[in-house]
């Protein structure tokens, strides 16, 4: 009897824990910053963001990830400590509405990046060069936003017209690659647009907002004669790879021009419009309306602080932070506490 007891306590509970989980409605969502150590980066992200740094270079803060390995987690309310990937499994048709169907994770990756020093020249796959993506990998197009800008900062993307696989093959054996990387000087507010197959590198105490789809594949062509300071030694290099991704036809990348859509009562500009992530920039004082009727939204303030306003109840919103606005809760106010910069992300219907 014993045994037939607890298994029927066991099964009461579960049948608790799913009806609690049933009745849950979601609501904005933020989420904790995931620190990751790159031989190239700084302590920048101690000004962006308030969870404190772990020692040495942090080069990225992973915002959004639903990666195996690198699991998201919600920072706020009843959901507090649940994964990205937990919310959807139990909530896809909550949190993606008309976009259940297509996912199984979250498409998107997003990052904040403090490139002290240079990131390695390098170029992420396209869909044409399948037989080099991992299995359960995609192609990888990612975007920046640049957040903070010193006089040495770069950013390299494209090639120089007419840069050929046997000039960039020459230029590794001489230490001239950058002479054939499409440059240019960024300030703060620039956006930058990189498809999978362009060769790129940035750094120089450079901050930027990074939009990526959910890949982590990256081929190394140069890497500026780095030494990892944890292994006394170069990382590796996958040229071969990386040159079999380049788009040689593509050119020189420059800075996006953006798209204002409204000014009041918040000026409201369009940055990246690709098949596989829209981001507009939202600049004002004034409350304003964010998210979608069925569809999520990623919210990422940038500068300033405010507030989100949605079922009677207040999420405190500060500089770095990001939260996702299910689909179930369509719109929701945002009231700036002052004047407040905001990157809104919409996944293409």
């Amino acid at each position: 009897m014993r045994g037939a007891n607890e298994l029927l306590a066991t099964v009461s509970s579960t049948r608790v824990k799913e009806r609690s989980t049933d009745q849950i409605l979601l609501y904005p969502l933020r989420f904790e910053p995931i620190y990751q150590y790159r031989l190239w980066g700084g302590r920048h992200l101690a000004d962006l963001l308030t969870a404190p740094l772990p020692i040495g270079p942090v080069g990225e803060a992973w915002i959004l990830s639903d990666r195996d390995d690198h699991q998201s987690r919600v920072a706020n309310g009843p959901l507090k400590g649940q994964t990205i990937g937990q919310l959807l499994e139990q909530f896809p048709e909550q949190l993606l509405g008309t976009l259940s169907q297509r996912f199984r994770r979250f498409p998107l990756l997003l990052k904040f990046l403090d490139v002290h020093e240079m990131l390695s020249v390098q170029v992420h796959p396209t869909k044409a060069n399948a037989n080099l993506l991992p299995a359960g990998e995609t192609a990888k197009t990612e975007a920046w936003v640049v957040l903070e800008a010193g006089t040495q900062s770069r950013i390299y993307a494209g090639l120089t017209l007419g840069t050929t696989a046997a000039d960039l093959r020459r230029a590794l054996l001489n230490g001239t690659v950058a002479d054939h990387l499409a440059c240019l000087t960024p300030k703060a507010g620039d956006a930058v647009f990189v498809p999978a197959g362009t060769v790129h590198s940035l750094g120089g105490d450079l901050v930027v907002f990074e939009i990526q789809q959910n890949s982590d594949v990256t081929f190394r062509l140069y890497d500026w004669d780095h030494v990892d300071a944890k292994t006394g030694k170069p990382r590796a290099l996958q040229v071969d790879q990386a040159l079999a991704c380049i788009d040689f036809a593509e050119g020189p990348v420059g800075r996006v021009t953006p798209l204002v859509e409204t000014t009041s009562p918040v000026e409201r500009e369009r940055l990246f419009h690709c098949e596989h992530f829209w981001l507009w920039r939202l600049r004002g004082q004034s409350p304003f309306s964010v998210g979608a009727v069925g569809v999520p939204r990623i919210m990422v303030c940038i500068e300033g602080a405010g507030q989100v306003e949605h079922g009677g109840a207040t999420y405190a919103t500060g500089k770095g932070d990001v939260f996702v606005l299910p689909a179930a809760i369509g719109k929701c106010a945002f009231r700036p506490r002052g004047a407040v910069n905001l990157l809104e992300i919409a996944l293409p219907e």
